[in-house]
C-alpha cells in the first residue's frame, strides 16, 4: 500500500513512525494527517538510503534544495557534491533538474547515496529523448514517468494542469510562461492542437505512481514570472485545475502536494497560499520562493527569503530554494550553501512566528550562549557553523579570544554586553546567570529536528560508506 492508502486503513507505517520521532509528536498525528492528504511522506518502495520525513503545514516547514546539471556541466561528481552540499546544510528534500548528459546515471546516483527524498521533472528527460518537445508521444511519456519511479525517484513535479484552454490566458503577460515544463508543454499543445498529454494520461500516471508510491508534485506551469503577471487569470486556471487532479490523486490512493508561484509582491503572499489551501483542500503547499521583488539577480536568495517567510508563516509547508545564480546561471556548490542558508533561515522564522512547539528553543540557547561570550557554542549552535566561525577568526584568530569578552565589531571598550554585565555587577540592576540551570537544554526541547542544531540530520546510515566519508573530507567534518 502507498503511504496513504496505509493512513486511511489505519495503520502507522514505519514511516510514520520515524517521521514522528523526528517531528516529536504523536504517530497517530501522522497517520490522520497523511490519510486527510493534509501531509505527504516522499518515500518509493525502491529508496533504499531514504531518511523519511513529512511535508505538511501542521509540521516543521521543510526545504528543497534544486540541482543537477544542463548541457554547459554534465559531470556525475560534481552533482553528487552538489548533494552532499544540500544534505550537509540542511536540505529536506532535493530536485534533479538535469537536463545535460548521463541522465539516467545522475539520476541513480542521487537516488543511492541521499538520505532525502528525490524529485524529478521526467518531461525534461522526454524531450531528450524525443529530440523535439512537439514529437513527444504519450506513451513515451508514460515510459519516461515508470522508468523514473522503478529507479526510486520519490516525486515527480508533474505539470498536467497547463490545459490548451489556458494558453490564451498568458497573452499580455509580461513575461509569459517562465516554467520550464509549462513551457515545454505549452509548445507540444501549439504543435499537436491536442490537450496536454499529462492531463490526458493523467489517471494512468496515478496507476504507476501507486505502484511505487510517488508522490505528486502537481507543477504550476503557468506561474507568474514577475511581479507584473502575480495573480493573473493564467495563474489561478491552472490552480483550479490543479484542485481538480488533488481528489483525483486522492481517489487513487496516491498522495499529492502542489507548487506555487515564483513572483508574488510581498502584499499578496499570504492571499495566495490561502487560496491554493482552499482551492487544492489543504494540501500540502511546496512554493519557489516567492519573490518579492525583481530588481536584484546577484541576489534573489534574499529577495525570494523574505517571500518565503511569509508564505511559510501563512501555510507553505515546504520552501524551494532560490540561490544567488537565479536567472544568472546554474547553481555550484557555494550557491547552494548560500540559497540553503537563505531558505533554512525563512523556514525557521516562519516556525517561531507560527508558534510551532519548541521552535524558539534554539534562538534562546544560542542567545544565552552569545551573553555569555561562549564562543564556541555559539558556533556549535549557529546554522553555519563553519562560516560562523570562520568569519570570526578572520581578525581575532587565537584560541584565547574563544575565551574574550568581545569582537573585533566593538572591540574591548565599546562592547555593548560587556558593559551591560558590568554595570549589572557593580549596580542595582539585577545580574543576568550566564550559567547553570537556566540555560536551554536543546536535548529536551520539544521542537522537531528541522528546529534544532546541527541543521543537517538525516539519517545517513544507508548511504554507502565511501560516500559519507568523501562528503566528510569534503566539509571538513565527520559523519554525524
Amino acid at each position: 500500500m502507498t503511504q496513504i492508502e496505509a493512513a486511511r486503513n489505519g495503520t502507522v507505517t514505519e514511516e510514520m513512525e520515524r517521521i514522528a520521532a523526528r517531528e516529536n509528536v504523536d504517530p497517530e498525528f501522522v497517520r490522520r494527517q497523511v490519510a486527510d492528504g493534509q501531509a505527504v511522506i516522499p518515500a518509493n518502495v525502491n529508496h533504499d538510503s531514504l531518511d523519511p520525513m513529512v511535508i505538511g503545514r501542521e509540521f516543521a516547514t521543510k526545504v528543497n534544495a534544486n540541482i543537477g546539471n544542463s548541457e554547459e556541466t554534465s559531470d556525475i561528481e560534481g552533482e553528487l557534491e552538489k548533494l552532499h552540499t544540500a544534505v550537509h546544510y540542511g536540505a529536506d528534500t532535493v530536485m534533479d533538474l538535469s537536463t545535460g548528459s548521463d541522465l539516467d546515471e545522475i539520476r541513480t546516483a542521487n537516488v543511492a547515496h541521499s538520505p532525502v527524498p528525490v524529485g524529478t521533472v521526467p518531461i525534461y528527460e522526454a524531450v531528450k529523448r524525443a529530440g523535439d518537445a512537439a514529437d513527444i508521444t504519450h506513451d513515451l511519456l508514460l515510459d519516461v514517468i515508470e522508468k523514473q519511479a522503478r529507479q526510486g525517484v520519490d516525486y515527480m513535479t508533474i505539470h498536467a494542469g497547463v490545459r490548451m484552454e489556458h494558453l490564451p490566458l498568458t497573452d499580455g503577460r509580461t513575461t509569459g510562461i517562465v516554467s520550464r515544463g509549462g513551457s515545454i508543454l505549452a509548445q507540444w499543445i501549439e504543435e499537436n492542437g491536442m490537450e496536454n498529454p499529462l492531463y490526458a494520461t493523467f489517471e494512468e500516471i496515478c496507476e504507476l505512481f501507486h505502484e511505487y508510491d510517488v508522490t505528486f508534485s502537481l507543477g504550476d506551469g503557468l506561474r507568474p514570472g514577475c511581479l507584473a503577471d502575480a495573480g493573473d487569470d493564467a495563474q489561478f486556471a491552472e490552480l483550479d485545475t490543479l484542485g481538480e487532479l488533488t481528489r483525483t490523486a486522492w481517489d487513487h490512493d496516491v498522495q499529492v502536494m502542489v507548487e506555487g508561484p515564483g513572483h508574488v509582491p510581498m502584499d499578496r503572499v499570504a492571499e495566495q497560499v490561502e487560496r491554493q489551501q482552499d482551492v487544492c483542500d489543504g494540501a500540502p503547499f511546496y512554493v519557489l520562493g516567492p519573490l518579492v521583488t525583481d530588481v536584484a539577480p546577484g541576489y534573489d536568495h534574499i529577495t525570494s527569503a523574505i517571500g518565503a517567510t511569509e508564505a511559510g508563516r501563512a501555510g507553505a509547508a515546504m520552501l524551494c530554494y532560490v540561490t544567488p545564480k537565479e536567472h544568472l546561471g546554474l547553481p555550484e556548490k557555494a550557491d547552494v550553501r548560500d540559497g540553503l542558508a537563505a531558505y533554512r533561515i525563512a523556514a525557521h522564522a516562519a516556525d517561531v512566528a507560527n508558534g510551532r512547539e519548541g521552535a524558539r528553543d534554539w534562538d534562546d540557547a544560542l542567545s544565552e550562549a552569545r551573553y555569555a561570550f561562549d564562543w564556541r557554542e555559539q558556533f556549535d549552535l549557529a546554522l553555519d557553523p563553519e562560516r560562523a566561525q570562520a568569519y570570526h577568526d578572520q581578525t581575532l584568530p587565537g584560541d584565547n579570544y574563544k575565551e574574550a569578552r568581545f569582537c573585533s565589531m566593538c572591540g574591548v571598550d565599546f562592547c555593548s554586553m560587556r558593559i551591560d554585565q558590568d554595570a549589572r555587577a557593580e549596580g542595582e540592576m539585577d545580574e543576568i546567570e550566564t550559567d547553570g540551570d537556566d540555560r536551554t537544554d536543546l536535548t529536551d526541547s520539544a521542537a522537531a529536528e528541522v528546529n534544532r542544531p546541527p541543521v543537517g540530520t538525516h539519517d545517513e546510515a544507508a548511504v554507502p560508506e565511501t560516500d559519507r566519508a568523501s562528503a566528510a573530507e569534503t566539509e571538513g567534518r565527520a559523519d554525524d
